[in-house]
């Protein structure tokens, strides 16, 4: 092998070598490249998990907290039903009244609900023919009894006379002079007093309308408790 052979071998030697050295310099730097994103890959993945198992959670907590309401407010809204039932059960209880029962309540309201004494009692076409001269009658003979004063029984004649004082202070003071109205309205059970343009509803569904709030808490008390 002359001089020039060798110099061309060890030039080709000198570059093989240094293309070795640069392809594993190059090798290692692509494994640390791959080696660093792979980490940030994996990390990147991590929280990508974490985060969903976060909001997971907070989705299952949400829904709870949602299924809790909701069984909240059905339990609300049956407790609600069951306390108009028994409203309703009240409602028809008054209606269902034996007459002479029916009569006492209906006056007893009536002379509560008169402040001149002079009122019309309109009822119901049904109640109208069937207890509205008796309820008239009743709380009439209630005004008049209030208005009097109350005279000595001792006999008979006591007896008539504290009947005549009565009947005499009812006229004086316009007690006791309840009429019955000739006209009738639709309504499911009490009265209307009327005296010309004031009139005052004391149907039974407006006296239960009126006493359910004050009485909601106690009728639920009794049937939850």
């Amino acid at each position: 092998m002359n001089g020039i052979e060798k110099i061309t071998a060890r030039i080709a030697e000198d570059g093989k070598a240094e293309n070795d050295a640069l392809l594993a310099q190059a090798r290692a730097e692509a494994a640390d490249i791959a080696a660093k994103y792979q980490a940030q890959a994996k990390a990147a993945a991590e929280e990508i998990l974490a985060q969903g198992r976060r909001t997971a959670e907070e989705r299952a907590r949400h829904l709870d907290s949602m299924a809790q309401m909701e069984c909240r407010k059905a339990a609300l809204a049956a407790k609600q039903d069951v306390i108009e039932e028994a409203f309703q059960a009240a409602h028809k209880k008054l209606l269902d009244l034996p007459r002479e029962q029916y009569v006492e309540l209906l006056a007893k309201l009536a002379a509560q609900a008169s402040t001149t004494g002079r009122e019309k009692l309109i009822f119901s076409a049904k109640d109208h023919v069937e207890v509205g001269k008796a309820v008239v009658a009743a709380a009439n003979k209630q005004l008049a009894g209030t208005a009097a004063p109350k005279q000595p029984a001792e006999s008979k004649a006591g007896a008539i006379l504290d009947k005549v004082v009565a009947g005499a202070s009812a006229l004086l003071n316009g007690a006791g002079m309840l009429t019955l109205a000739e006209e009738t309205r639709p309504m499911d059970g009490g009265f209307i007093l009327s005296d010309g343009a004031v009139e005052v509803n004391c149907t039974f569904d407006t006296l239960i309308r009126l006493q359910r709030g004050a009485l909601a808490g106690e009728v639920a008390k009794v049937l939850f408790d």
